[in-house]
């Protein structure tokens, strides 16, 4: 069987089943990718601006919540070189054309990449590596230096149960802690907090109040606050349709939280975290991809 979007047919792939152990050898300069396109930024501290989404296919968690199943196990092979073409395709309206040009030719991306960006510019648009995880494709590390290398300021959106060390030290990582309602706590690994520095963000995912007092409780255990920004995200509810038969249950016992509740738990603990919804989702339909 096959998967088909935009015309575009995916054959699934072999790690659809979460309890199968992962691994993904690079065959040539590759990747397997979901779709690519440009949108607003809809969390982090960057939210609002325009960026282009690279989401690559395959994830090794199921987290209750995951509104993003459709990653799991469709995709098509994509070079490096293919992948960053489309990104220049993509962010050629962003291009400074007030570069001059003494031939008389219109000002190019490529030519745009030659001068830096004003100080206190960041140019774009963004690019945000997404998933599924990124990082169970090893192919994503050399894809982050070249944009890196190239003069995006690249995000990487991970899970934070795959080691960080080896992304390059510009990338600005948002990695999540899971909280108990995901049904994968126990897959956060804590060393990646070593790696972390202020350009960095920390992510929860809340959903019941038990995600709220064990997320309030790890800022303190490990001084998250000192080391990066705090997000606290509210769980969006997914729609029959998005509930993949492969996710995580919420645990027994847990009770939900609403976005109010979340919101005023957050100003009367004086939390030093930013909360935040999925700016996405109020402009567009919340289960649209593409977006």
């Amino acid at each position: 069987m096959f998967g088909v979007s935009q015309g575009v047919f995916y054959p699934p792939l072999p790690f659809s089943d979460p309890t199968t152990t992962i691994k993904l050898i690079p065959v040539s300069d590759t990747l397997v990718i979901n779709e690519i396109y440009l949108s607003v930024q809809g969390e982090s501290t960057l939210a609002g601006l325009p960026c282009v989404f690279v989401r690559l296919t395959a994830c090794n968690l199921r987290c209750s919540y995951c509104d993003t199943a459709y990653a799991f196990g469709q995709g098509k092979a994509m070079s490096l070189g293919e992948i960053r073409a489309r990104i220049d395709e993509l962010a050629v309206a962003y291009a400074r054309t007030e570069i001059p040009d003494t031939a008389g030719v219109p000002s190019t991306l490529a030519k745009a990449r030659e001068t830096p960006a004003p100080p206190g510019c960041a140019r774009l648009p963004l690019v945000e590596l997404t998933g599924g995880e990124p990082l169970l494709q090893p192919n994503s590390l050399p894809l982050m230096w070249a944009l890196c290398e190239d003069g995006f300021t690249v995000l990487l959106e991970t899970s934070g149960a795959l080691d960080l060390a080896p992304v390059d030290p510009r990338v600005r990582r948002i990695m999540d802690l899971k909280c108990p309602s995901s049904g994968e706590v126990e897959r956060n690994l804590w060393e990646n907090l070593a790696h972390l520095t202020s350009t960095d963000e920390i992510k929860f995912v809340i959903g019941t109040q038990e995600d709220y007092d064990w997320a309030k409780a790890q800022i303190a255990r490990n001084k998250l606050a000192s080391i990066c920004p705090i997000l606290f995200s509210w769980v969006t509810p997914l729609q029959p349709h998005q509930q993949d038969k492969s996710l995580k249950p919420v645990p027994a016992g847990q009770t939900p939280i609403s976005r109010l509740e979340l919101v005023e738990k957050i100003i009367a603990d004086a939390l030093p975290v930013r909360f935040q919804l999925q700016m996405h989702k109020f402009i567009w339909p919340p289960d649209q991809r593409g977006v």
